[in-house]
């Protein structure tokens, strides 16, 4: 199947992910045949690593917790399972908690949700927040939108006894990339800026165990991929998944990150939610693959860096402690003239959230604060 031109980062992407000679070419067959290439190269390492003494796979092993910087906010059991049970097709709302605690200690009088998907993280922050004055959401994907607005709705409903009417509520069709514009339009003299920006980069899972989408891995359906159907540019040849190998997530990212050009917008992104942050704001970013948790790590990096004192890392200083007397979560942080890094480095889920929601397992949560 011959897909339209893409950008030098799509093609990029299909190197990378796909692992085939050219991005401009997809084929059952041809996949196979890089698939059946990729489990070659793997089995290889995992010979290498059987073949290496016990004692050097535990000290890679210890290597590697100590790099991972795993949450200590452990998921009630009973509560998820009140809220989700065994239904599969219910989306949840990734490291939920961790999300909490990263706005909890801001008086959060205006938030943006930058992609609403089912409008969790939204209706429980807006839930913690009973200060919150103005609120935005936005996502690309209206059948996402109308549900998120609901369930905002409700929580507003519920809460009504609170005197809720003073919070002014924005949900938006559009694309975060346009965060600045649409702030301007609802209101050109708001000032200095929100308090908060969440972005979860996931797939939801109503998109996810909806065939017809074409974002499964599983299920049988066009291959489609786009978050917002009325995009022009979809993959809709193939004749679904019949007689593929059992195929591998990694290339449906690289679709979907190409046919809805997800890294190049969350680049400039990143840097207009930033610009977007009034003083003491924070910007959360969660990521679920390599390609963007790397982007995002690096946005916030050239943020701090802006300046021509540089950034340092803070592992045993008064500001540090300053921040863990109030908040436990932070464990190390790096300092910029304009800017503090929260997470130095990401914050990943719990092992009962893991256990509990397996598809949060690559969830990578980073947090930026606007000095």
């Amino acid at each position: 199947m011959a897909l339209p031109a893409a950008s030098a980062s799509a093609k990029s992407i299909f190197k990378k992910l796909l692992l085939l000679n050219s991005p401009q070419k997809f084929s059952p067959a041809r996949f196979a045949a890089s698939a059946t290439a990729y489990s070659a190269i793997r089995n290889r390492g995992k010979s290498k690593i059987k073949s290496e003494p016990n004692q050097q796979q535990k000290q890679k092993a210890e290597l590697l917790v100590k790099r991972r910087t795993r949450s200590d906010r452990e998921l009630d059991e009973d509560v998820f399972s009140k809220h989700y049970g065994d239904d599969s097709s219910a989306h949840v709302p990734v490291m939920l908690g961790e999300v909490l605690d990263a706005f909890a200690t801001v008086n959060l009088k205006s938030f943006v949700d930058c992609t609403l998907g089912a409008g969790g993280h939204s209706a429980a922050i807006i839930q913690a927040h009973p200060e919150m004055e103005f609120y935005v959401g936005f996502d690309v994907d209206p059948v996402a939108h109308q549900i998120a607005l609901d369930k905002i709705n409700h929580v507003l409903d519920k809460d009504s006894g609170h005197s809720r009417s003073h919070l002014q509520v924005h949900t938006l069709v559009k694309n975060f990339k346009s965060i600045k514009t649409a702030l301007h339009d609802i209101d050109e003299n708001r000032s200095p800026g929100v308090q908060g920006i969440l972005m979860d980069l996931g797939m939801s899972s109503m998109q996810v165990n909806n065939a017809e989408r074409g974002f499964s891995v599983l299920c049988d359906g066009p291959l489609d991929m786009r978050m917002n159907p009325q995009h022009e540019f979809s993959i809709t040849e193939g004749g679904g998944r019949q007689g593929w190998i059992k195929t591998a997530t990694r290339v449906f990212q690289a679709l979907r990150i190409a046919v809805n050009d997800e890294l190049n917008t969350l680049k400039d992104s990143i840097n207009s939610c930033f610009d977007s942050l009034g003083p003491g704001g924070r910007l959360a970013v969660i990521s679920f693959h390599s390609l963007e948790d790397r982007i995002v790590k690096q946005a916030f990096l050239d943020i701090i860096n802006r300046s021509d004192d540089g950034a340092k890392q803070l592992n045993h200083s008064e500001k540090l402690d300053s921040y863990k007397e109030k908040e436990a979560w932070v464990k190390q942080i790096v300092q910029g003239k304009d800017a503090n890094i929260l997470t130095k480095r990401p914050v990943t889920p719990s092992e009962s959230e893991e256990r509990l929601n397996p598809r949060s397992r690559s969830a990578k949560l980073r947090v930026i604060e606007k000095v």
